[in-house]
């Protein structure tokens, strides 16, 4: 279900009782959740989205044992099931989500029974972008506020009249804007300041009014919104605050209704491809890094310009053919992550969920909860890489075991707690690189047009490979005692 590309596979667990009246063919079984004793679970597939990229089937680890090839989710024809599945969506979606506060968002089995609220978007069929965006809506999209640049992500984010960004059950769902490729960055910096100002201005006008408002207004001003159940706490309480703001007659009292949903927290996001966060917008995206503010940046890193017919940007590896690059790319990928963690004050993580979606669930989670920037940068495979997207997390692993995309998580919060901020999350490269490469038509096209160039070129990519992944090494054994690293400096690096 995390892989699907346009949440069109979904689950709940919910009472027996509520299958009194489901349609015939309704699938259940018991759930295997200590959480849920004698609950139901059903795994739902909607017929009338699903765009049959077969990415599903392909990491599906559930086989039969009777037929290897028989899974927990398999491709087979639409017609003959069209309209009891129809119907059996349409069940589905009356069922009630779990009480978010009785799951563990840390653990990838709880996190695929919240409802996406990101969906049916109009990305190709097997995308390698969406996965990641929808599970940002899932952890965080009842609050999340997202400036999107302009590409892929922006035209099937919002293709009019339509959108896939939806709302739950209480009519809460992520506001969302486009900006341009060059001010994407400081689009979203500005709203994370705005919304900054505004919580600002209602804690000042909640201290004015503490004397009518009594002890609600502590309430408020002391909040912890560190969790979900905080989080709902302070809507309740913001609940409150407006029916008794109704009662005051002190101008005070209106300008603080115009503001209060401020004072519930935010998960601002800025959200690109590579063509943005490599190369046109990369000045304002390192402004923004360095501003100290509370963002979240999702880089959505398919090594090409994809949205506008595959030009190379910095994210293009070496020896990968694109527009532009018509011999083979030749130099090496640019690291926009090595160069985030250079400043030693932004979050910074590199995850591909094909690889580990463990660690791509705890780098979004840890993202959100660092209280400055954060920069996650996300193995996107693209059709324009030249493979049947079917395997593309198969691709994603690929890329992980030869090294290509190292994953790991930086997090300077655990300088201060006596730990080493930089996390490798994956092994030393097992595979050979073009093992991963020579999958793709980007990079074999070179390899039938001019031969000697392609071996020359991958030669290269691979001693980049060894370079690389020593450095990473060197860094992550911190060469001494972890400590705050200085500004400008990596820990372990020299002066």
């Amino acid at each position: 279900m995390l892989v699907c590309p346009h949440s069109v596979i979904r689950a709940k667990v919910y009472a027996p009782a509520l299958l009194d009246g489901a349609p015939p063919g309704f699938k259940s079984e018991a759930a295997r959740w200590r959480e849920f004793p004698g609950a139901r679970f059903t795994l739902q597939v909607s017929p009338e989205d699903c765009t049959g990229c077969a990415l599903c089937v392909e990491v599906c680890p559930a086989k039969s044992k009777s037929e290897v090839r028989h899974k927990a989710i398999n491709m087979v024809p639409q017609g003959p099931i069209h309209d009891q599945e129809v119907r059996g969506w349409e069940f589905f979606l009356d069922l009630p989500d779990p009480d978010r506060r009785a799951l563990n968002e840390g653990q990838v089995k709880d996190v695929q029974l919240l409802q996406p609220l990101f969906e049916f978007s109009g990305a190709c069929g097997g995308c390698g972008e969406t996965p990641y965006l929808k599970l940002l809506s899932q952890l965080f999209g009842d609050r999340a506020v997202i400036a999107n640049a302009t590409g892929c992500s922006s035209i099937y984010g919002g293709n009019q009249p339509t959108t896939p960004w939806t709302v739950n059950r209480e009519g809460r769902g992520p506001a969302w804007a486009n900006s341009l490729f060059e001010d994407n960055a400081e689009f979203g910096l500005g709203i994370r300041t705005a919304l900054d100002k505004q919580e600002e201005y209602a804690r000042e006008l909640l201290e004015r009014l503490t004397p009518d408002l009594g002890p609600l207004a502590a309430e408020l001003l002391g909040a912890d919104q560190s969790t979900e159940a905080g989080i709902d706490g302070q809507r309740e309480k913001v609940t409150r605050l407006r029916r008794a703001l109704g009662s005051l007659r002190d101008p005070a009292a209106r300008e603080l209704e115009s503001v209060a949903d401020a004072l519930v927290a935010k998960s601002v996001w800025i959200v690109g491809g590579d063509g943005w966060a490599y190369d046109i917008g990369y000045g304002g995206l390192d402004h923004v890094l360095a501003s100290g503010r509370k963002v979240n940046v999702l880089v959505l890193d398919t090594e090409v310009y994809s949205n506008t017919g595959g030009q190379m940007s910095k994210a293009t590896p070496r020896g990968a053919v694109a527009k532009f690059a018509a011999g083979g790319k030749p130099g090496a990928k640019k690291d926009l992550g090595l160069l985030a963690m250079v400043s030693g004050s932004v979050y910074v993580a590199r995850v591909a969920m094909g690889a580990s979606d463990a660690q791509t669930l705890k780098a979004f989670r840890e993202a959100e909860a660092f209280p400055g920037p954060s920069l996650i940068i996300a193995y996107s495979h693209c059709i324009a890489h030249g493979f049947d997207l079917r395997h593309g997390m198969d691709q994603q692993k690929a890329a992980v075991l030869s090294g290509h995309w190292p994953l790991f998580r930086y997090n300077p919060a655990l300088s201060g707690a006596g730990e080493h901020p930089l996390q490798l999350d994956s092994k030393p490269p097992s595979l050979p690189l073009q093992s991963y490469a020579y999958n793709e038509t980007r990079y074999t096209m070179l390899a039938h047009s001019d031969p000697a160039t392609a071996r020359r070129l991958m030669e290269q990519a691979q001693a980049d490979v060894a370079t690389r992944w020593r450095l990473y090494e060197e860094l992550a054994a911190g060469l001494g005692k972890p400590s705050a690293p200085a500004a400008g400096r990596l820990p372990g690096s020299e002066a």
